[in-house]
């Protein structure tokens, strides 16, 4: 595995600060967006899908729920550790790097919530790509699910104050050398905290051309959870179906 415990989303990502500032994600959303996307991949009632950078394992938990046999993977040892408590024998938990393939073949692997592009070097996001088709099966999918740069950056906002739990966090935003910046700082029991979350801009010509390198077939692109058409400049989402 690869150890890049310097970067970013090494530490930021294991903190509990990240699940606190985080916690009123909308998980009816993420749902949603599971029934309409395992409707829409058709996939066989006990197929094997592997949720790629899993987090808490939110997404992965409720695709277990639908009857599916489920690997949630993520690079941060502290939310694996949480995710785990939910597992069974068909819902597992792995601490992997997403730049490594599987051992295993997944009949889908999804890649959610804009966790894709946090690499310094574009090579590694030419190996995640490659990585995920290599643990696809030969009638496999794979599923990413990013921001659509163009609307972020219409509607970013620069400055605000989240009150959570008691920590006052304060988040700045902006553009820098075609990365979208979200800096975060707060003071909790007396100590300043500060993290950094950096993403690639990655607009859709710009995996079109990692998917061509990689020999990937783009077989389709929707513009938010309920899967409906994709707008470059309007869709809050970029999801795309490949293999």
């Amino acid at each position: 595995m690869l150890q890049e415990d310097n970067k970013w989303y090494a530490c930021w990502f294991d903190t509990p600060y990240y699940h606190i500032l985080y916690k009123d994600r909308d998980y009816a959303e993420a749902q949603l967006f599971m029934d309409n996307l395992t409707n829409y991949l058709n996939l066989p009632e006990d197929a094997k899908i592997l949720d790629l950078a899993c987090g808490k394992g939110r997404h992965s938990i409720y695709l277990n729920k639908l009857g599916y046999n489920v690997t949630g993977a993520d690079l941060s040892e502290n939310s694996i550790a949480q995710a785990s408590k939910y597992s069974n024998d068909t819902l597992h938990f792995k601490v992997h790097d997403m730049r490594e393939p599987f051992n295993e073949k997944f009949d889908a692997v999804f890649n959610l919530f804009t966790s894709f592009g946090y690499f310094e070097n574009e090579e590694d996001n030419l190996r995640t790509l490659k990585a995920i088709c290599k643990s696809l099966k030969d009638d496999g999918f794979a599923v990413i699910d990013f921001m659509n740069v163009p609307h972020v950056v219409k509607n970013l906002v620069k400055e605000e104050v989240k009150q959570v739990e008691g920590i006052e966090f304060r988040i700045k935003r902006y553009i820098k050398e075609n990365y979208i910046y979200k800096e975060i700082t707060f003071n909790d029991k007396g100590k300043e905290h500060h993290f950094t979350e950096k993403v690639r801009a990655l607009t859709l010509e710009d995996f079109e051309k990692l998917m061509q390198e990689a020999g990937i077939y783009l077989l389709d692109i929707f513009g938010d959870y309920r899967l409906r058409k994709f707008h470059p400049e309007d869709s809050e989402r970029l999801i795309m179906i490949f293999k």
